[in-house]
């Protein structure tokens, strides 16, 4: 890791044929490294599986935030509903 820190270091996980916690360990392990030093990790190729994992150990945000698509974000827009008894104002 550079001195500097601001990095984003790309893991390939396409490799990883049949990952489990302890890939999930190490991925962990290694953004928390990155983090610690001012960078952070995206992961390129995540299988279902692996993201299957990184969900079940509530880790998806943690790895995987940056990288989703557009149309797999949830919609951040926020609306909001009235009753029509609420007074306006």
């Amino acid at each position: 890791m550079s001195e500097h820190g601001g990095a984003i270091v790309v893991v390939d996980v396409s490799t990883s044929a049949r990952p489990d916690l302890s890939t999930v360990d190490v991925l962990a392990r290694l953004q928390l490294t990155a983090r610690r030093h001012g960078s952070s990790i995206r992961l390129r190729h995540t299988s279902p599986a692996l993201r299957g994992l990184l969900d079940l150990a509530g880790l998806t945000e943690v790895l995987l935030e940056h990288q989703r698509e557009p149309e797999d974000r949830e919609d951040a827009r926020v609306e909001e509903v009235r009753d029509r008894g609420d007074p306006t104002g």
